[in-house]
């Protein structure tokens, strides 16, 4: 039996794990001592952050380390940005960091301001998490009364002043120079890269823009060293990954393991298993947007690099598991429906494929479908594709072109039970 690694899911254990009180009894605030008052050089953090091998909680999976080192020290004024903006579907990791360890996360944000040069951070949150609005209120206050935030950070000389910004329930602004542009007031389109926003980001000053997830591994990182964490997970994919199971198991849940060493199989079976009185269909592997894994691919251990190899991601690793409870075609046009309706509009090939595909998905799912209408699928398919500003409209492709690529006209068969 397969068993978890909780280095970050343990600090939302027990009762009250969100006061300050509980999370400084669990060795909270450590790791901001010991970076400001015993590492003192903002570059031996990043380096630190550099050689655990840490990468991007978010879905990308780029080294932290290494984005962090891009910021200019070029004395002008840096910002630090945390996307809380948790809209991909299947999705619910970084809540329970939210709400049950906000005081993990912000001493992750202290420590990567503080190796940045920032004064100034920002948490952008989903529209829809009002309860971890109000924790992460209160956690920043419990910070500040303790000398954490504000002015002189523990007699350092240091002032950081952190802010809660909740979003207005936009999924693009997920992608983070749309949560940039929306944190500025604007609409949230993306910006075309580059400049990146590590050199051109909030009100045009070099930011760095981290997960949730990612930033509540730092303190961890800073207190017990990058060999530490490199001793978890694999050489490519250090560490653990929290994962949310749901779908067509009996017990969703969210779990932590550490990279690569589990299989999507074992993932659905530490979840209960399949529900009674079904057959699996398949597993989307990292978020809606990841196509999914059929067969022989469930056994492919959970790490960025092994589920790129079998032409999928890992992204925020929220695994769906689809039974053939309900139609495979109406699963298939409400994914794509979802992306269609969540396009913020900027580029032609998103904002026209993505609604004309859910036209033909739906006509299918009524019972109307030819096999003509599969060969549009993967035209449209092909007008997105690389074509877009962000990766929204090219995830949706790629999600879209797998499952034609493993069902093609048996999606035309399964609208005859909708």
């Amino acid at each position: 039996m397969i068993s978890e690694n909780r280095i970050l899911l343990r600090f939302t254990e027990g009762e009250n794990p969100q006061s300050y009180d509980a999370y400084v009894a669990k060795g909270g605030y450590r790791a901001v001592r010991k970076a400001l008052l015993e590492i003192k050089d903002r570059k031996a953090i990043i380096e630190e952050v550099k050689n655990s091998g840490l990468r991007g909680r978010g879905g990308a999976g780029f080294p932290t380390g290494v984005k962090w080192g891009f910021v200019p020290d070029d004395g002008q004024e840096h910002y630090f940005v945390v996307n809380a903006d948790e809209g991909e579907p299947g999705t619910f990791k970084d809540r329970e960091i939210l709400e049950k360890a906000p005081h993990l996360l912000i001493e992750g944000i202290i420590i990567g301001a503080y190796a940045i040069k920032a004064s100034e951070a920002f948490i952008y949150l989903r529209a829809e998490y009002r309860d971890a609005f109000r924790i992460l209120k209160r956690a920043i206050e419990e910070a500040y009364q303790h000398g954490l935030l504000g002015e002189n950070i523990l007699g350092t000389g240091y002032t950081l002043h952190l802010h809660v910004y909740p979003g207005a329930g936009a999924y693009i602004c997920g992608e983070e120079t749309a949560l940039l542009n929306s944190l500025e007031g604007k609409r949230g389109h993306p910006r075309l890269k580059p400049p990146f926003p590590a050199q051109k980001g909030l009100y045009g000053k070099p930011t760095i823009v981290n997960n949730v997830e990612t930033v509540a591994n730092v303190p961890l990182i800073i207190e017990n060293g990058a060999d530490w964490y490199r001793s978890m997970g694999t050489e490519q994919s250090p560490g653990t990954k929290i994962f949310t199971i749901s779908g067509a198991v009996k017990k969703p849940l969210v779990a932590e393991f550490e990279l690569g060493k589990v299989t999507f199989r074992q993932l659905i079976e530490y979840a209960g298993g399949l529900r009674d009185g079904s057959n699996l269909v398949a597993v989307v592997p990292g978020g809606l947007s990841a196509p999914i894994l059929v067969g022989d691919e469930l056994d492919t251990p959970a790490s960025y690099e092994d589920v790129a190899r079998v032409g999928s991601m890992l992204g925020s690793a929220a695994v769906i598991v689809i039974d053939d409870r309900y139609p495979l075609i109406q699963i298939v046009r409400r994914s794509v429906q979802f992306f269609a309706f969540e396009s913020c509009g900027w580029c032609t090939p998103c904002r026209e494929g993505l609604p004309w595909a859910t036209r033909i998905l739906r006509k299918i799912e009524l019972g109307y479908g030819e096999p003509s209408d599969i060969d549009k699928l993967y035209s449209i398919a092909d007008y997105i594709k690389g074509k877009t500003f962000c990766p929204l409209g090219e995830g949706a492709q790629w999600m879209l072109r797998k499952y034609l690529d493993v069902f093609g006209e048996k999606l035309l068969e399964s609208a005859a039970h909708v």
